[in-house]
């Protein structure tokens, strides 16, 4: 099996963004390329074509590639859910629920042959694949029970980057101690060291350089200079509270940063709009007065809506609703605008009944078995007949428990629903905003209100957008990114 390997000296060095750009890069040159993360724990996920789940970073990884993603290309994805446990999933379906202790006593040896299967297939189809770990491959305490780091380099022999992160400080330190702790056979497999997010003059560093590549042995084959770009992140970590994009926008949109916030990628369509300002909210702060809320999707829904009503937040959105607001729900958000949520099974670990927001006529019950699946609907608001694509990833089942003064907002009655004043609307649907035209009118309602000017709605997805973002993404990190010690010689 041809493959690259592109491990970190720490969480959040870059492996996901360089393993982007690679894909990228190669599949410019004429490669078929294809990512590779055997397990990632994140809250992210994307539904792919056959309905599996994965972690959108894969999913972006392979739309860098210019490939459809596949479950193969994560085979196993934690999904944490508070209480040291996570969700198990391995090839796009969900298998359990485990603690941390317990999840190694009972899946890895399926885990690992989930990813010898996942990277034989791939291998058949591709010529190369870039494989990124996780986190540190030099945590001696968790080395032993690693299914993503140098257990999958050492099995495909692949050369591998080593990434380090110079803005946080402590860059040589950081390569030096993770090549220490790595075994003699592991440490042979490290081709190059890319120090990314480097700010300065190049000049500057070159003794460094100089003295970390006669110190080690290995070359120094990349310096990337920081990248003023967004990225999708993997984790909530990257949302800092009051965190806000376009600041200066005509529009003011206030994301509730729920303590177990899920797929806040949705947001990322609306925060590349230069007359939206996106902001993230704590419940535990104030929310002051936005033009529109938007409550995302949770890993476990009940657990969230009681920090809802804890910290009061529920009451300051039923109160901003009741002077005139907007709510947007998604997924989890949509099913805590409703009046009940039932858990009778204790699925998410809340077994009973409880009162959501009340903002809709909605019952809500989880279920056992999760739905996931991709979606091309037709909308009826705000603007009708609009094509919208989507995809839906809930274990909740909602319905309807009074029909008056409620609109389905798609051709699907079961995927959400709007009320008559147009204040307060629930889908189903990831990716909503991703669809152009139908962002725009949504947009253009808020604007309204404001009296503003209302913008062109003829705009393309959001994936053409992303498309532009990875080839510039691509154009500023190949320059600074010597390949030639770690690729194959190309077919």
């Amino acid at each position: 099996m041809k493959a690259i390997m592109v491990v970190g000296t720490t969480s959040h060095a870059g492996k996901s963004l360089l393993t982007a750009a690679i894909c990228r890069i190669l599949s410019r040159r004429g490669w078929r390329v294809a990512p590779f993360k055997g397990q990632n724990m994140a809250l992210n996920a994307y539904v792919t074509a056959s309905g599996g789940e994965i972690g959108h970073a894969q999913a972006v990884q392979a739309w860098a590639a210019g490939i459809a993603p596949w479950v193969e290309m994560n085979p196993i994805l934690l999904k944490p859910q508070g209480d040291m446990t996570s969700q198990v999933i391995i090839k796009g379906k969900a298998v359990g629920k485990v603690g941390a202790a317990e999840y190694y006593e009972q899946y890895f040896d399926v885990g690992w042959q989930a990813i010898e299967e996942s990277l034989r297939r791939l291998s058949e189809e591709f010529d190369l694949l870039v494989c990124e770990g996780a986190g540190s491959p030099a945590e001696i305490n968790l080395k032993h029970r690693d299914l993503t780091n140098m257990r999958i380099a050492k099995h495909l022999n692949a050369p591998t980057i080593l990434v380090v992160d110079i803005d946080r400080g402590g860059a040589f330190a950081h390569v030096v101690g993770t090549l220490e702790l790595l075994d003699p056979d592991e440490r042979a497999l490290i081709k190059g060291v890319v120090i990314n997010k480097f700010r300065g003059q190049r000049s500057l560093l070159q003794s460094g350089i100089d003295w970390l590549q006669e110190r080690t042995g290995i070359p120094v084959i990349g310096v990337i200079p920081w990248l003023d770009q967004s990225f999708p992140a993997e984790d909530s970590l990257s949302l800092i509270d009051g965190r806000s994009s376009n600041p200066t926008g005509d529009l003011n949109i206030a994301v509730i940063r729920l303590p177990r916030i899920s797929n806040f990628t949705d947001f990322d369509p609306l925060e590349s709009e230069a007359t939206v300002s996106v902001k993230y909210i704590s419940p535990k702060q104030s929310l002051g007065h936005p033009d529109a809320v938007i409550i995302p999707g949770s890993k476990t829904t009940i657990a969230d809506l009681i920090v809802l009503h804890k910290t009061g937040m529920a009451e300051e959105i039923q109160n901003y609703v009741a002077a005139g607001g907007t709510v947007l729900g998604i997924c989890g958000g949509y099913q805590m605008l409703g009046k009940i949520l039932a858990d009778p099974e204790g699925i998410e670990g809340h077994e009973g009944r409880y009162k959501g927001l009340g903002l809709l006529p909605l019952k809500t019950v989880i279920a056992g078995q999760k739905v996931a699946r991709q979606r091309l609907v037709t909308s009826n608001f705000p603007q009708e007949g609009l094509p919208v694509a989507g995809y839906e990833i809930h274990q909740g089942r909602t319905r309807l428990i009074e029909g008056e003064n409620i609109q389905q907002l798609f051709d699907d009655p079961h995927l959400g629903v709007v009320d008559d004043t147009q204040s307060v609307w629930g889908a189903y649907l990831h990716g909503l905003f991703d669809n152009g035209p139908w962002r725009r009118a949504w947009l253009n309602r808020l604007r309204q209100q404001r009296g503003l000017k209302s913008l062109p709605t003829g705009v393309p997805n959001y994936r053409e957008q992303r498309e532009l973002m990875l080839n510039a993404l691509a154009d500023a990190v190949e320059p600074h990114l010597n390949l030639t010690t770690v690729l194959p010689p190309s077919s």
